[in-house]
Order: structure tokens, then sequence, then C-alpha cells
């Protein structure tokens, strides 16, 4: 993977960019400013992310994998450590499938019912790859998403959730809350060396 330069971050126009930001030059970032990306995130190869009105908001140490997609009007907020595995679809907006109304944005307005909503990923939330995640959605706080899943419902913090459309399947270990805090203070102590 080869990543752009700080001074070619720049160049792209992003309402904000952290310290330590990791873009391939692969990536296609549509409406940059409205995208932040804070420290020490990376978006890998092939990944797109298209802003609309709500923009996106991405925080520290976040991973965007390869082929991933954020794309819509709502805003989409990936919080800090949260993890999107490879080929995750994230769409804060959603054309009607129902056959009443025409679909895909090259359709007027009047002929479509698109739904718009925001998608939230609480911190340390993961993606399984291959998932598919529909507007008006929060994964809760250190929530999980099995592979090849599809997701049209919120997910409760530290909740195991999997399937087509998914469902809980259990509880998550919450110990990554105080590796957190470890990793915080390893991170202060590597950069005070």
């Amino acid at each position: 993977m080869s990543l752009l330069t700080e001074e070619q971050i720049k160049k792209i126009g992003l309402k904000f960019a952290g310290k330590n930001v990791k873009i391939s030059n692969k990536a296609s970032i549509w409406n940059a400013a409205n995208i932040s990306v804070g420290d020490n995130s990376r978006i890998d190869d092939f990944c797109v992310l298209s802003a609309g009105e709500g923009g996106i908001e991405i925080g520290k140490n976040v991973h965007v994998a390869v082929y991933s997609s954020l794309i819509g009007k709502g805003k989409i907020t990936l919080e800090d450590f949260s993890n999107i595995s490879s080929r995750i679809s994230i769409y804060s907006s959603n054309d009607n499938y129902s056959g009443e109304y025409m679909t895909n944005p090259t359709i007027d307005e009047k002929f479509t019912d698109v739904t718009h909503g925001p998608v939230t990923v609480k911190r340390h939330a993961i993606i399984g790859a291959g998932s598919i995640i529909l507007p008006n959605v929060t994964l809760g706080i250190g929530s999980c998403v099995g592979a090849l899943s599809l997701i049209k419902d919120n997910c409760e913090d530290f909740g195991i959730y999997a399937g087509s459309p998914a469902k809980y399947i259990k509880q998550r270990s919450n110990k990554l809350l105080e590796l957190e805090k470890d990793f915080t203070k390893w991170t202060l102590l590597r950069q005070s060396i």
C-alpha cells in the first residue's frame, strides 16, 4: 500500500486531518471538506469515502480496511478505536426497493423515496468483513458485528451480532476498556522518550 504524504493529505482539503494519518493513494475521497480524520487513523486501498451534507467524522486510532465504502447524505461517525474490516459498506442513505419509486442518484428526488439518517459506530466497535450497515443505526460501545451481516437496527454496547438481518448472539468482553487505558499510558510514555 502506497500512502499519501502529509502534504498530499493537506491538498485533498479535508475538514480536519490529525497527526500520523495514513491514507492510501488508491482511496477515493469525495467532498473532502466534509470529512475529518483523527490522529493515527488509517484508510486503506480502494476505500471510498463519499461525504454528504452530514459529513464523515473518523476519530483517533480508527482503521478503515481495504474495499470499504462510507456513503450517503446523513452523518457517518466512526468513534475512536473502531474497526471497519474489509469490504464493509456503510450507508447513511438508502433507496426504497419496493418498486413504488424509482431508484439511484441519477433520478430527480420527486420520483424517489430515499431514507437518509446518521450512522454511528461507537468506540471499540468492530464490523466483520463483508457486512452492510444501513441508515439510522448506532453500533454501541464495544459492539461486534460478525462477517457478512446486515445491520438495520441498533446494536447494544458490547453485544455480538451476526446474520442477515443480524441478530444478537451473546455478550462481548469489556476488558478492552482496561487495555485502552494501558495503551494510552504506553503511548504517552513512548512520546516522552
